[in-house]
């Protein structure tokens, strides 16, 4: 099933001709990929809807009339948050995998390339989210039983506002419909990647299972500063892992420098597994440099990372 297949747009009242076309362009060019998901102005939502989950996800979207917060480009959703949110929910829900899709004549060399089922598990762990956007991820490690959860992005008011709406709105849905909620906690917090010395930093230092970050990697400025967040919120030892899944919408070479060995290193990580999945569910390994790869089928692609930390006395794998 495509990766983009659970999203919808609610009943709009828009009568202008480029809404209608925009909402049909799937239809038009039914090859083409979206990586980025918008929604018509007089909605401003979209809805993500799992037939795991009781019922479908409403994520509204940023305002984001400033050009400051328009650059952070949090008023979208992206193909690499929808793939953490599928994964998470697959494995914390013991779901069967799905067939593989037959390999095409762009990708012939890729089968068992991600690791066994169970890695994207949240059963009562505490996670953390950076550049959460919509936080559907966080939502559905919320849903799906995760121990604690909290969403994160650049403390922009518009873009936590529009972060925190969505945390509520479906943490309350799912108490009204089970009675009974275990997580502990949900909550969102503004945090820029790299500041360590804020209160929220100081109180989460070393405190999640899990770190997840999602369409991120686009800013290569900016890699430095979330490695170094990364590390910081993460529990020491092996089992705690970091997620980042990310496209390659400023080109293969600048996704990769992110899990550089050596960068990852000077902060104590180490990427433990490394591939690459499309929207169809294709999977292949990683690959540094794949030559000139057209537009089209590039955004196919998504780069799937798990990072850990290394033990001391370690070598760093090559």
């Amino acid at each position: 099933m495509a990766l983009t297949s659970r999203l919808s747009h609610p009943p709009t009242t828009t009568t202008d001709p480029e809404d209608h076309f925009a909402s049909s362009l799937g239809v038009i060019f039914p090859d083409d990929v979206t990586n980025q998901h918008s929604a018509p102005d007089d909605a401003n939502t979209i809805l993500y809807t799992s037939p795991h989950l009781p019922s479908p996800i409403s994520l509204r979207l940023a305002c984001a009339h400033e050009e400051a917060d328009r650059y952070l480009f949090s008023h979208y959703l992206w193909n690499a948050g929808l793939l953490l949110a599928e994964l998470i929910e697959a494995d914390t829900l013991k779901l069967p995998p799905p067939p593989p899709p037959p390999a095409t004549d762009t990708a012939r060399e890729k089968t068992a390339i991600a690791p066994g089922a169970g890695m994207f598990d949240v059963s009562g762990l505490r996670t953390i989210e950076f550049g959460a956007g919509t936080g559907l991820p966080s939502i559905v490690a919320a849903l799906a039983g995760a121990r604690g959860v909290v969403a994160t992005d650049y403390p922009s008011r518009v873009v936590l506002e529009a972060l925190q709406g969505n945390l509520d709105a479906a943490v309350q849905e799912k108490k009204a419909a089970a009675g009974a909620f275990t997580v502990e906690e949900v909550r969102v917090e503004g945090h820029a990647w790299g500041e360590l010395d804020t209160a929220f930093a100081q109180e989460g230092r070393g405190r999640f299972d899990r770190v997840m970050a999602a369409d991120v990697l686009w800013m290569p400025w900016q890699h430095e500063n979330l490695r170094r967040s990364i590390a910081w919120f993460l529990k020491e030892g092996r089992s705690a892992k970091a997620w980042v899944i990310g496209g390659f919408h400023t080109g293969r070479e600048t996704t990769g420098a992110f899990f550089e060995r050596e960068a990852l290193a000077e902060v104590g990580l180490e990427v433990e597994h490394l591939w690459e999945r499309d929207c169809d569910g294709l999977e292949r390994e990683w690959a540094w440099d794949r030559g000139m790869e057209e537009a089209s089928i590039r955004k196919r692609w998504l780069a799937v990372g798990v990072l850990r930390r290394i033990t001391l006395g370690e070598s760093v794998p090559s």
